[in-house]
Parts: C-alpha cells; sequence; structure tokens
C-alpha cells in the first residue's frame, strides 16, 4: 500500500485545455498600448501601439490579420473604451477584466509580461469579462451619469447662497422647508435685483407657504452687508447656469430615450400606466413622459413597484440593461449589485457573513428604494421593520434593497406585472410561515402544536 501524496500533484498550466485559442491580451496605458497574440501567429507576437486613433486602427487591423476573435483587457481608468469601441465595430469580442483577477500572477513585473499573462490566461479561460451594457444604454448611461454630476456641482453653490445669507443674518432656512423653492428663490432674485425692503420681499411668498409674511418679513431683518451680497449674487448665477445646463441634459436624455428599441416581445401589449404615485414629486425628476417610454422599453412598468420613481428606474436600466439572461439567477444578479450576503466559509464554518464592497450605481439606486418605503404601509415598508428589529436599520436597508432588487429581476426576466401587497397581507403570510416551520421542529422533536383557545370574555356586572 503507497503512501499518499501530503501536497497535490502541481498541473503545469501549459497541459491546460485551450478554450480560445484566438485569443490576445492587452496591456493598457496612457500613452501606450502592449499588445499579446499567440506566438505561431506572427514572428513578433508581442507589440508597442500608441494611444492615437490611427495607431487603435493599426492595432484591431493587426488584430484581424492574426486571426484574433477575442481580446482580454484590464480596465484601467477610462483608457481602455476607445480601443473597446474599435474592438467590438471589428467583430472582435473584447473581455474588461477586473484587475483583481490577475494581481497574484506571479512574474508580472513589466507591461510585456503583463499582456502575454493576459493572453494566455484568457486563452485557458481563466478570465471573467465585467458586465456592459449594449451600446444604445451604454449613451444613455453616460448622459445620466453626467446629469447626476451636473446635479452634485450645484449642490455646492446652494449652500454658498444660505451661508451669504447667515453671514447678514437673514434667516430665511428658518422660516422656509426649502430655500430654493418658489417662495425662497423669488425672494433670492429679488435680493439680487437690489430689493432690500422686507415686507415686499415678504409679499413675493407663494400662497402654499406654511410661514406668514410677518413671519418671512421678520426672518428677511439683515444687515446687508456689501461682501456677502456679492457673493449670494455670484452664487445664484452659477446655480442657474447648471440649472440651464440640466434642463439642456434633460432634453437631451429624452431624445435619446425616445429613439431606442423596444427591447420587450414583438406582439406583447404595453403595459397600463396607472396614475401618478402619492408624494412623487421632485425637482430632479425627468420629464412627464419618461414613465411611459421606460415601460415601451422595457415592456413592464418598473415604475409601478414600490419605493422605485422614474429617476431611479432610469438609472437602474441604464446600469443593469433589459436583457436579464446576463445574470444565470437572481443569485448572481444581486451578487453582482453586492445586495446579497457573502459568506466565508472555513472548515465548513461560517466565519462571516457581509456584504461586498462594490462601487454600483444600480445598487445605490436599490438602497435608495429601500430608504423610501421604510414608513410605508407596503410589503417591503413590513418587511424592512421586520428586519430592522432583528438587524438593526443599516442591514435592514441592505436587506430590503435585496428584495426590490429580486423582484426587478424578475419581471425584466419574465414580462409580468408588479402586484402591490400591503403590510398586512405580507405580515398574515409571514406568520403563516412561522407556524410551518415551528410545527415542522415540534414534529422533529416529537411534539405537537396545539394552538390557545382565547377564554371566553367575562361579562361585566
Amino acid at each position: 500500500m503507497t503512501r499518499p501524496q501530503l501536497t497535490p500533484q502541481r498541473i503545469p498550466i501549459e497541459t491546460l485545455p485551450c478554450l480560445y485559442p484566438n485569443a490576445a491580451g492587452v496591456d493598457i496605458g496612457g500613452a501606450e498600448i502592449i499588445v499579446a497574440v499567440p506566438p505561431d501567429r506572427d514572428s513578433q507576437p508581442v507589440r508597442a501601439f500608441r494611444t492615437f486613433t490611427s495607431d487603435l486602427e493599426a492595432l484591431v487591423t493587426w488584430l484581424l490579420a492574426c486571426g484574433i476573435d477575442t481580446v482580454a483587457m484590464e480596465s484601467t481608468g477610462i483608457y481602455w473604451i476607445p480601443l473597446y469601441e474599435l474592438l467590438e465595430q471589428a467583430g472582435i469580442l473584447p473581455v474588461l477584466v477586473n484587475a483583481q483577477q490577475v494581481r497574484m500572477v506571479p512574474g508580472r513585473k513589466t507591461d510585456w509580461n503583463d499582456a502575454q499573462w493576459l493572453q494566455k490566461l484568457h486563452m485557458l479561460g481563466l478570465l471573467h469579462g465585467s458586465f456592459r451594457p449594449d451600446a444604445e444604454l451604454c449613451v444613455l448611461r453616460t448622459f445620466l451619469r453626467h446629469r447626476a454630476q451636473l446635479i452634485e456641482h450645484r449642490a455646492p453653490h446652494i449652500l454658498h447662497m444660505q451661508q451669504a445669507l447667515k453671514h447678514m443674518n437673514i434667516q430665511l432656512s428658518v422660516v422656509l422647508t426649502d430655500s430654493t423653492g418658489t417662495t425662497g428663490m423669488a425672494i433670492l432674485r429679488a435680493i439680487v435685483r437690489g430689493e432690500r425692503d422686507v415686507l415686499t420681499l415678504a409679499q413675493l411668498r407663494n400662497p402654499a407657504c406654511k410661514s406668514s409674511e410677518e413671519m418671512i418679513a421678520k426672518a428677511l431683518s439683515g444687515t446687508w452687508r456689501h461682501e456677502h451680497l456679492f457673493i449670494l449674487t455670484q452664487a445664484l448665477a452659477l446655480f442657474d447656469d447648471y440649472t440651464a445646463k440640466i434642463s439642456d441634459c434633460d432634453a437631451q436624455i429624452e431624445r435619446t430615450v425616445a429613439a431606442m428599441q423596444s427591447r420587450a416581445e414583438p406582439n406583447a401589449a404595453l403595459p397600463a400606466l396607472p396614475a401618478a404615485k402619492p408624494n412623487s414629486r421632485s425637482k430632479n425628476q425627468p420629464s412627464a413622459t419618461t414613465r411611459a417610454q421606460l415601460a415601451r422599453i422595457t415592456g413592464v412598468d418598473l415604475v409601478a413597484v414600490t419605493g422605485l420613481a422614474a429617476a431611479t428606474v432610469q438609472t437602474i436600466i441604464s446600469e443593469i440593461g433589459t436583457d436579464m439572461s446576463k445574470f444565470p439567477t437572481v443569485k448572481h444578479f444581486c451578487s453582482w449589485l453586492g445586495l446579497a450576503p457573502h459568506n466565508d466559509i472555513s472548515g465548513g464554518r461560517v466565519l462571516r457573513s457581509h456584504t461586498l464592497k462594490v462601487v454600483n450605481r444600480a445598487a445605490q439606486a436599490f438602497r435608495m428604494a429601500a430608504q423610501s418605503v421604510t414608513r410605508s404601509d407596503s410589503a417591503f415598508g413590513a418587511y424592512f421593520r421586520t428586519m430592522r428589529a432583528r438587524k438593526g436599520p443599516q442591514q435592514a436597508i441592505v436587506a430590503t434593497a435585496h428584495k426590490i432588487a429580486r423582484v426587478v429581476y424578475h419581471l425584466l426576466k419574465y414580462g409580468e406585472a408588479f402586484v402591490s401587497e400591503d403590510a398586512a397581507e405580507y405580515e398574515h403570510k409571514r406568520q403563516e410561515r412561522e407556524l410551518k416551520q415551528l410545527t415542522r421542529r415540534a414534529k422533529k422533536l416529537g411534539y405537537n402544536l396545539v394552538p390557545q383557545v382565547a377564554p371566553p370574555p367575562v361579562p361585566a356586572t
């Protein structure tokens, strides 16, 4: 009897089966790109190219001459995007690889070795490509990300206006819920034009404002220092400039969405759109036709899902696409979002359960949707409150976002309409599940559950 080896037998990488014989590897930099093809395709299998457009076109031509049909590249900043698009146009399948997959491979001290390792690992099928939506959705995603940046860049100028007012002891934020609302902006524009009479400024109050004219006039009594008025004037001008840019971006997004092809079944009927949700107004919401356009593109009305608005659905669709076949199961989808629990297992025991830290705008949108249903009388709201009692608010937000993401995956994959469920129905189903679990556990231990009969009410004397 031979003694078993204490260490497993090492298998050389050269003996592994080749899954993609026509694969190439690309190491991308800001000024130079290193490309490696199989050694039998060219007398010089590793070449360097510049990053100019003419050089990228020569690179693609050389790959086609070498019979390459797929290319692996690392996601280095944004330098990979021009080459990725040229490869797609030429019919070569680009595979965008996370740098973490090849970070621990030894012997990668130069860009030339890095490109050759990428080529070899991709040829053996050891690399997994990152998810990327189709070309139409990538265009929409670019506009939406730019719009989000415009909103983010506009926010500091609102703070500058509020700070200038407080320096002059103008307590507008005390009497107005939103200083950039109808009343607030009318007063600010009048101040910039030179109006200083507090009674005249208070008369600009919108009838829907909860504060009275007397209270607003009292809050507008300030010092009117010229340096802070100058800052207020510039901050308001910058705020208006960004608002105009956001309006132009909204118009471009609306044209892009209207030109997109429907991804629903050819003979599928468009879903009937119900009335708008209550309390769904927002300053940064897209146009009123966005919901109908999204329903036309996807074939389902995702805005009907509790917690999702048109702006949120627009962001989610631009990030995840409409083809759920890219994700084999809903578990793969939620894991890609970073909303599914990740278990660290060693020796058959779960050492730690946590969610992976991923930078994903779709996951952020689902978390925002979960935050909006915390007090709602819906199944998602009841689920959040149940999880909050068990695990705390932070984990409850992630768990609720996970639940909403599963619903969106199901609707997009099967084209079904969303059926709303209130908190009472969810609580009833949860109690039924708990009763089944308790009955099964009692039966396993040799007991039977006996329901308690409520005693009859005591008659009043």
